[in-house]
């Protein structure tokens, strides 16, 4: 597993859908994720510490998790097939590790109420990691997948295709 953060939550310009993108924490590597408003609003609202008068869905769910006395210890996107992403959340409970299954979004706002690190699978970085060119700053997809997998990734590589790239170098620096 590798350490990522989350870099940032963008808009794709082509069809307004929200993308989280996930930063390996110790290298220049990303993971763009589409995700939902709902979910893209869950966790950009923790992140810029905005107090809302009643919970979210995800407030809810830490809530429940910690009233059934557990706690999460770590989320993980731990597959990518068919273009869509999957996701687990790891729990303690009684000194037991549960796995549960999720959906990157809905781990990933959790993750952040939390406040517990978030992985990626070295596998699912083959797959639809980016990482840029030094000399360009133009993304390159490290793609580790068949002719069928890529077909599916199409939007995904548009999407990559057309990321405004000056703020990922800002960020650089």
């Amino acid at each position: 597993m590798v350490e990522m953060t989350i870099d940032s939550i963008r808009v794709s310009l082509m069809n307004y859908q929200r993308v989280v993108i996930l930063k390996e924490k110790y290298s220049n590597r990303y993971l763009p994720i589409w995700i939902g408003p709902a979910e893209a609003d869950a966790i950009a609202v923790k992140l810029q510490n905005v107090e809302l008068a009643r919970p979210l869905t995800h407030d809810l769910l830490q809530s429940v998790i910690s009233t059934l006395g557990a706690r999460p210890d770590y989320v993980v996107v731990n597959d990518l097939q068919k273009d869509t992403f999957y996701a687990k959340l790891s729990l303690q409970m009684n000194g037991e590790e549960i796995e549960v299954d999720s959906r990157p979004s809905d781990a990933l706002a959790l993750a952040v109420r939390a406040e517990v690190p978030i992985y990626a699978e070295e596998v699912v970085l083959e797959k639809a990691g980016i990482t840029l060119d030094e000399d360009t700053g133009k993304p390159m997809i490290e793609g580790k997948v068949d002719e069928q997998e890529m077909e599916g990734l199409s939007a995904f590589k548009d999407f990559i295709s057309n990321l405004d790239l000056e703020d990922f170098k800002k960020r650089k620096s």
